[in-house]
């Protein structure tokens, strides 16, 4: 029987999911959770801190020291809801829209790479069973389940 641990194991690393930082634009560093937040921003119209904590799977403690992170690099404005001030919202900066397109741009680039070296078929099987196990991981019941 496959050991299924060390296939994700060595998926993980490949991926570079256990780097302490994803990636380095101009000279910023850039932390994998920073990656995170800075992609789910760019694809949302100023959600609230709670709402992109909650996708991610985070506490709001951990997440807001993210967030007041990507504030001092200037990537992120916070600003409290104008009918409500005890909700943040948060939006990218110019810099902050440059720096996730530039990461998102980067990894679809390695991921297109990746696929080609595979025939359309493999490619159609592995993406319909990441999405078969990525359906399956949100009905586990042990941990880490992020909203989607």
């Amino acid at each position: 029987m496959e050991n299924l641990r060390e296939l994700f194991q060595v998926m993980t690393r490949r991926f570079g999911l256990l780097n302490k930082n994803c990636c380095q634009i101009g000279g910023t560093e850039i932390s994998l959770v920073q990656s995170h937040i800075l992609y789910e921003l760019l694809r949302r119209e100023k959600p609230s801190m709670q709402q992109v904590a909650d996708t991610l799977g985070m506490d709001i403690t951990t997440f807001s020291r993210q967030i007041q992170t990507l504030v001092k690099m200037e990537l992120v404005v916070k600003s409290p809801l104008p009918e409500d001030r005890r909700v943040s919202q948060l939006a990218l900066t110019t810099q902050g829209k440059y720096v996730a397109a530039k990461i998102d741009a980067d990894m679809n680039q390695y991921l297109n790479e990746v696929f080609s070296n595979m025939s359309e078929f493999e490619r159609e099987m592995v993406i319909k069973s990441v999405k078969l196990l990525n359906e399956a991981m949100s009905k586990s019941t042990v941990c880490c389940k992020p909203l989607i």
